[in-house]
């Protein structure tokens, strides 16, 4: 007879997503994560099969709270000065947790190298090529610019979003303001 989970799945993955958040993939271990999560190793082999189980589904949690900001940018009609808001939104949330600052899509990325687990690279690919696309879409709403610079400013604005996300871990609000304003004097 199987035995019953003692424990609810998304709640484990929220506090691993926060640890992996707060200390990065390759530093975050298998004791780390059975101390955090509340549960021990055999539990997090049987439902995750790994730590790079544990870590897909953190950045699945993770997306899925980044998810309400992308949803508001999505609805707007406001164009250029959605995204805007969206960057702005995006600095709250990332000071809304006591576990660190900036983007875990952007620092994993950061962190990962050429022989990173290829499931890993391919989730951060699909969620950065989506938000590309919301900002393009949401620049094509109020923007007289050619489909090529069209392009080009959605390359410029995801790049200075993972800009953002690094910055929201050192610097003062004044200066990610300036940072922010900076940005749209470029489109």
């Amino acid at each position: 007879m199987a035995r019953r989970k003692q424990y609810i799945e998304t709640e484990v993955i929220d506090k691993a997503m926060n640890l992996f958040w707060r200390n990065g993939y390759e530093t975050t271990s298998m004791q780390m994560l059975e101390k955090e999560m509340g549960i021990n190793k055999f539990s997090i082999y049987s439902s995750f099969g790994s730590k790079n189980g544990v870590f897909l589904k953190s950045l699945d949690c993770y997306k899925n709270k980044l998810n309400a900001l992308l949803f508001k940018l999505r609805a707007s009609e406001l164009g250029i000065e959605a995204i805007r808001e969206y960057f702005h939104d995006f600095v709250a949330f990332s000071k809304e947790t006591q576990f660190g600052k900036g983007c875990l899509i952007a620092n994993t990325a950061n962190e990962i190298g050429v022989e990173a687990d290829k499931k890993i690279k391919d989730v951060l690919n699909l969620y950065t090529t989506e938000v590309r696309q919301v900002f393009l879409d949401s620049l094509k709403r109020d923007s007289n610019l050619t489909e090529l610079e069209l392009e080009q400013s959605a390359d410029y604005l995801i790049i200075s979003m993972f800009g953002l996300s690094s910055a929201t871990r050192i610097f003062n609000p004044t200066q990610l303001e300036n940072y922010i304003e900076n940005t749209f004097k470029r489109i």
